[in-house]
């Protein structure tokens, strides 16, 4: 089975403008209005996660994790969980903290996510909410008691990545996560009673392996039909997480242009055209990180559009040094 790289039609939104010049100080104009929190979103795979910590770098900042999946436990390949060495120090909540059997609504993580929040800004710190999971972000942000707006002034910083190479990308990351033991990492869950519209079951690359799964309990399956099924069940999750991919990319695009949040576009499809390395860490600096944290910093202290600041390069010249371990990840 081959999968097809063209599964949505990509809409190409204009490149974010960033002025430069020289931060000056004496701008900074604090409001002591509503608290601030910032959201990153994207599509899956695109460096949420990254640029979350690069922010983090420059602000007290906690995160909390907005992947619908990423909340259970259990099941780290396959949901593609931040590890403790990519937290770099960095505290993360809601991450790996509900039963794998249960299921955790929208209206759960609204719940979760508002408690999370006030402790966050009650210790000083500022809220970075990052996740692909879009229905939960708008669920948090527009409660039917306007309960958050009346209370946060939000940021919304989105990461893009051209579709097809966006594709190429996670069809890769599937065959790097075979490598790291996702079949094994199923299998060990594996029931074949199991539902799989609840709770974990539901994560892309655990329902397509059940017709492989099945043919390990059956004495009528040779192993060349087995390699068969395990090869189409690694196609379908390609095929599922690239789907996946175009629908997350649809919600940003209703938000932003039916809803009329006002959501940044950072432009990171260079960086993955790179495939790693030192000149890929370069322009995730330049075009991601160093951008996100102009934005931020005119969000956190309110800046004028009129005014000058801090070049994107400038802004994201930490991100270099502190991009290895998640670079490994993200490319």
């Amino acid at each position: 089975m081959k999968m097809t790289m063209m599964l949505c039609h990509e809409a190409q939104p204009s490149l974010l403008q960033i002025p430069t010049g020289r931060m000056n100080l004496s701008m900074l104009r604090c409001r002591p209005q509503k608290e601030k929190v910032v959201v990153v979103m994207g599509a899956t795979g695109t460096g949420k996660s990254r640029l979350s910590i690069d922010l983090a770098a420059s602000y007290p900042a906690e995160i909390i994790n907005s992947d619908k999946m990423q909340v259970y436990e259990g099941l780290d390949i396959v949901t593609n969980k931040i590890t403790d060495e990519e937290c770099d120090g960095v505290p993360h909540h809601l991450l790996g903290i509900v039963d794998p059997e249960a299921d955790f609504t929208a209206r759960n993580f609204v719940s979760t996510a508002s408690i999370t929040m006030k402790s966050i800004v009650g210790r000083g710190k500022l809220p970075i909410i990052a996740g692909g999971s879009n229905s939960f972000i708008e669920a948090l942000i527009d409660d039917q008691n306007y309960e958050f707006r009346s209370r946060y002034e939000v940021c919304f910083l989105w990461v893009d990545v051209a579709m097809p190479v966006l594709h190429r990308f996670v069809s890769d990351r599937v065959d790097r996560m075979v490598d790291a033991g996702i079949v094994e990492e199923v299998r060990k869950m594996y029931n074949p009673n199991a539902d799989y519209s609840k709770g974990i079951r539901r994560a892309i690359g655990v329902p397509e392996f059940d017709a492989y799964f099945q043919s390990e309990y059956s004495s009528s399956f040779d192993k060349k039909t087995q390699a068969k099924l395990l090869e189409e069940a690694i196609n379908e999750t390609k095929i599922n997480t690239c789907k996946l991919a175009c629908r997350q990319l649809e919600k940003i695009h209703r938000l932003r242009n039916v809803k009329g949040w006002k959501i940044h576009r950072l432009d990171a499809t260079a960086v993955f055209q790179k495939r790693g390395g030192r000149e890929a860490d370069k322009s995730w600096a330049e075009m991601v990180a160093g951008p996100g944290s102009v934005i931020v910093n005119q969000f956190m202290y309110n800046f004028s559009h009129s005014r000058s600041f801090a070049t994107a390069a400038d802004g994201g010249g930490r991100a270099i040094k502190r991009g290895a371990a998640m670079a490994a990840a993200v490319l």
